[in-house]
């Protein structure tokens, strides 16, 4: 069975708001928490985006859930030596309860710094040589590298945990499901495909941490949770490498015209139907998913938690 969390969006809520809903995922009985690390939100209806690492460090003192960032991109706007400090403080905040999840990016918040954008080739490049980077300063000694991509000159880390952070590697496509079965310590993605979750595990992924996530609206108004979804995430329903290449929250607005209601309603669990959020999570299970977090659109998160709470949690158990 596979262990349900809770997925924070730092696109849409602040961080005293994360951090009371991290609160009540663990009251509801969520296992763990996703974060994503943004520095723009899609568009300007979400109208939030926290520096994640602030965030983690509240969290750390708030709730005893294992975390995770969902998430962040160590090429571009961060270079690998300082992601790997922040994560690093971060395993140690949270007693070894952080994993690292990281991807090749978007554009949204990547080339912030007026730097190139590259095609995907190379920015899995740059992922697979930052993520080297980052386990030899997990290690506390001191590293030096002169790579195609990035340079490190004496650098050490002194504040590391126990043991060096797990490094997650997101994958949409075949070329980043093979990077992250060849070096990840496990495989994060938002669709529960089982054809990637194989492709992963035959390719050098084996018994390592398979996750998952999704993104439901619960309201007792199935139309009006259409209505929320279409208007805060119409993004995720545009097709191809739009997500990463479109530059701004402008430009995917532009982009979202292209979506109607209808497609949220058919692609988005809306609503207060039990069985439809049971059957989006069991997808994950049925795909061999190992952990899988729902995150809430609406506004109604109190009726929300008290929902996978009392009834949606409660039946994924009980459908073993």
């Amino acid at each position: 069975m596979p262990e349900y969390g809770y997925f924070l969006s730092c696109e849409q809520y602040g961080p005293a708001e994360l951090i009371e809903q991290a609160r009540m995922a663990e009251q509801a009985g969520f296992q763990a928490l996703w974060i994503s690390d943004h520095y723009h939100p899609w568009n300007d209806e979400q109208g939030q985006s926290p520096f994640v690492w602030s965030v983690i460090g509240a969290l750390s003192e708030a709730v005893s859930l294992p975390i995770e960032t969902a998430v962040t991109c160590p090429t571009v706007r961060m270079h690998p030596a300082v992601v790997a400090q922040a994560a690093a403080t971060s395993a140690v905040m949270t007693g070894n309860r952080f994993r690292l999840g990281v991807g090749s990016g978007e554009a949204l918040n990547e080339h912030i710094l007026g730097d190139h954008w590259p095609p995907a080739h190379v920015r899995l490049d740059m992922l697979e040589e930052a993520i080297q980077v980052m386990r030899r300063l997990f290690t506390g000694e001191e590293v030096n590298h002169h790579g195609p991509h990035y340079t490190v000159e004496n650098a050490r880390l002194y504040t590391v945990p126990d043991e060096p952070v797990p490094i997650d590697i997101s994958g949409f496509g075949p070329a980043a499901t093979q990077l992250a079965s060849r070096v990840g310590d496990g495989y994060i993605t938002v669709a529960p495909d089982e054809a990637m979750v194989e492709q992963y595990r035959k390719g050098g992924g084996g018994g390592k941490l398979v996750s998952g996530g999704t993104k439901v609206c619960y309201d007792t108004d199935k139309d009006e949770a259409v209505r929320t979804v279409h208007r805060l995430w119409a993004n995720e329903q545009l097709p191809g490498e739009l997500g990463q290449v479109l530059p701004s929250p402008k430009h995917f607005e532009q982009a979202q015209r292209l979506v109607t209601e209808d497609m949220v309603r058919e692609n988005r669990v809306c609503g207060d139907d039990v069985d439809d959020h049971v059957a989006e999570l069991q997808r994950f299970s049925d795909a061999g998913f190992d952990r899988v977090y729902v995150n809430q659109i609406g506004p109604d998160l109190r009726g929300f938690f008290d929902f996978y709470r009392t009834k949606v949690l409660p039946q994924l158990q009980q459908s073993l």
